[in-house]
């Protein structure tokens, strides 16, 4: 199931639709990292080369390889 969430890029605000697993962990990343997830996904959209779901999946799978 999709969970869809507002955030802010880029000083427009948007919405990203991930699992919930995928929401935990970019939870649990923006933890150790001592960033707020929107600072997190903030930085993953700068670097993505696709949809930004699709780069933050890709940021999340390769964090944790």
């Amino acid at each position: 199931m999709l969970i869809k969430k507002s955030i802010t890029l880029k000083k427009h605000r948007t919405s990203l639709s991930l699992e919930i697993e995928f929401w935990e962990a970019l939870s649990k990343i923006a933890e150790k990292k001592n960033l707020s997830i929107e600072r997190l996904i903030s930085e993953i959209d700068i670097k993505r080369k696709s949809s930004l779901a699709s780069s933050t999946r890709v940021f999340i799978l390769k964090y944790f390889e």
